[in-house]
């Protein structure tokens, strides 16, 4: 593991904005918006803010933590750690790094103190399930100061004890509890600033055929709730083998329908005031991306406009990556950055976008 300031490593020289044309030329938003590369970052994943400005980003395959930090005119990429196992999940908390792996969480004291010098790991006594398929994990403290993790399905479809859930607890790990149940796989989930209520995206169950079934964007109201799976997808479709003697009207189902096999991932409201006045406090999903459908879909941001805190539109914000089945970037992670400028990862292209606003909104 890459701890020490003998093993600090600059991956990245000082990148100048705007300076990448591809696949960024093929991009469409709506007027007004603007795209550029805010850093280059190998596999770009899941995203974390630090309280200086600090940009934590993991890289699940190439097995590490780095940091972005703003220099000049332009950011700069440092790896803060290496040697990890599946780093998907990240989280900032009150001046610490969290970082989950396949079966543990880390926690890294005052970072954004020690970026050349990274403490070491402490390893929080969480117990974790150690199954490889959907082990990568996605986590985030919630309003009440409570550290989230998701449990993905180890497999496709299947009923097994311990997994499909979202689990919390302590910042130090203690008192572990169930959350919420039911959810296949949720690789993003935030919190509404307005309710305190937890929304999740849920990749939708596979070989139901192109069509079937939709992802989902959720909400919990509270804890103990049953989001159906493996029993009932997106609401209203019971699964052809655990649906047997099951009723959809006994669990909860999505705030929102997503497209089928969209790959929804991270999941972030709006809380900045760059953006014209209809954005603040919508919601925007990044979609990773379709990867055994017969006609690709995804690929893009999408946006989720709420009344009184009920979704009533869904559609596309930025598009592009995806041009007559070809793929030139998979959206992972959204950050709304302090001036209000979104930030949005993506593994393909082990790149980080920002877009902003920038015509008047009068």
């Amino acid at each position: 593991m890459k701890c020490g300031a003998s093993k600090f490593a600059v991956v990245l020289a000082l990148y100048l904005l705007p300076a990448l044309a591809w696949p960024l030329e093929d991009i469409e938003l709506p007027p007004g918006f603007a795209i550029e590369e805010y850093a280059s970052v190998p596999n770009a994943r899941s995203l974390a803010l630090g309280d200086n400005g600090t940009v934590f980003v993991s890289n699940r395959r190439g097995r590490s933590i780095y940091a972005v930090v703003t220099e000049g005119d332009g950011t700069r990429t440092i790896e803060l750690i290496d040697g990890l196992t599946t780093p998907n999940g990240i989280a900032f908390h009150d001046g610490d790094l969290f970082v989950a792996e396949l079966n543990r969480v880390t926690r890294y004291r005052d970072i954004e103190d020690n970026l050349h010098n990274v403490p070491d790991a402490e390893v929080l006594d969480i117990v974790l399930p150690s199954k490889r398929h959907h082990g990568w994990r996605y986590i985030g403290f919630g309003p009440d100061d409570k550290l989230y993790i998701s449990i993905g399905a180890p497999c496709n479809i299947c009923d097994e004890d311990g997994f499909g859930r979202i689990i919390r607890m302590n910042a130090d790990g203690s008192e572990q509890e169930l959350y919420a149940e039911g959810i296949r796989n949720s690789v993003g989930f935030t919190w509404r600033p307005e309710t305190g209520d937890l929304w999740f995206t849920d990749n939708g169950r596979d070989m139901l055929g192109d069509d079937l079934p939709a992802d989902e964007l959720n909400f919990a109201t509270q804890q103990g709730q049953h989001f159906g799976y493996p029993y009932c997808h997106a609401g209203d479709l019971l699964d052809p083998k655990f649906g047997l003697g099951k009723d959809c009207a006994d669990y909860r189902p999505p705030a929102q329908k997503l497209g089928p096999h969209v790959a929804s991932l991270g999941v972030k409201f709006y809380t900045g005031s760059m953006f014209p006045e209809d954005y603040r406090g919508q919601i925007f999903v990044a979609e990773h991306g379709s990867w055994n459908r017969s006609k690709k879909i995804g690929y893009r941001v999408t946006l989720i406009r709420l009344q009184e805190g009920v979704p009533v539109s869904y559609e596309p914000f930025a598009t592009g990556w995806l041009q007559n089945e070809s793929v030139s970037g998979r959206p992972v992670d959204l950050l709304v950055l302090a001036d209000g400028s979104m930030l949005v990862s993506d593994d393909h292209a082990d790149r980080i976008y920002r877009i902003s606003y920038t015509a008047s909104d009068d």
